[in-house]
């Protein structure tokens, strides 16, 4: 045999998980900024919505601030210490 030629693997199926085994991506942690909003896909009924789009433009905050409300009455500790 030739030296050139390379030598079949002695366990052709460890070679072939070798081969296809998935690259382990880097663990980076992400920062999480204070007070940072996450953009989100939410459903949500119809009516609700309306009602919180009735008072005009910032509906959007004002749905945040009712859900805070709820979350902290329900036991949501929050920065302040509350």
């Amino acid at each position: 045999m030739p030296s050139d030629r390379p030598r079949r693997p002695k366990d052709p199926f460890a070679a072939a998980e070798a081969m296809f085994a998935k690259k382990r991506e880097p663990d980076i942690k992400t920062t999480v900024l204070p007070n940072v909003r996450e953009p989100l896909s939410l459903r949500i009924d119809r009516d609700v919505i309306e009602h919180f789009q009735s008072d005009g433009p910032g509906w959007q905050d004002r749905m945040n601030a009712a859900l805070r409300a709820a979350a902290i009455a329900g036991g949501m500790k929050t920065d302040d210490g509350e």
